[in-house]
């Protein structure tokens, strides 16, 4: 019979807010949390990218029975839009591979617009994302170079709101189902 392993760690229950800053996987975040604590069980409650800043609810101990609950609910972002460039990477952060002149932009006249991206929709994962491929981060075979075949996931957009416009630039409020 082998020994009993002793937990590492102390026990620690309940629900952190972490404002996971840009640069870190949703892992790294976790892993630096649970090290500080000093706890023993500690999950997050759904992947932003490395790319991407912002709040990443961490559970702790029996809190984490709660994370399904939390991974299932609707998730909120604000975005910076850039119209007339398409990057390779389908972010801020990939080089620009097309532009195309932007004119006659204002608010009214993509308010009109917004209500097109709103519903449920078929959502191609970008390749530059935090979802798996056969148990691999798909940004991370982007970045090998690697493109993969991807489904087409059902996603609810349930509201788009516009922010302040600024030239081609403006900022978009979206509150979306989970993974999108």
């Amino acid at each position: 019979m082998g020994r009993r392993r002793r937990p590492r760690g102390r026990p620690v229950d309940g629900i952190l807010l972490l404002d996971k800053p840009l640069g870190l996987t949703s892992n790294q975040a976790l892993q630096q949390v649970k090290h500080l604590f000093h706890a023993q069980k500690a999950g997050h409650t759904g992947s932003l990218d490395p790319l991407a800043d912002g709040m990443l609810p961490i559970c702790f101990g029996i809190a984490t029975r709660l994370s399904a609950f939390l991974l299932d609910s609707d998730k909120h972002y604000q975005v910076r839009v850039r119209l007339g460039e398409r990057t390779a990477t389908g972010d801020a952060e990939g080089e620009v591979i097309e532009r195309r002149p932007v004119e006659g932009i204002d608010r009214e006249r993509i308010a009109a617009v917004l209500p097109r991206f709103t519903g449920e929709i078929q959502q191609l994962p970008p390749m530059y994302s935090a979802v798996k491929h056969k148990g691999e981060r798909l940004y991370k075979l982007a970045r090998e170079g690697k493109e993969v075949e991807r489904e087409p996931r059902t996603i609810t957009i349930h509201a788009l709101e516009l922010g302040e416009l600024e030239g081609v630039e403006f900022d978009l409020r979206v509150h979306c189902s989970k993974g999108t």
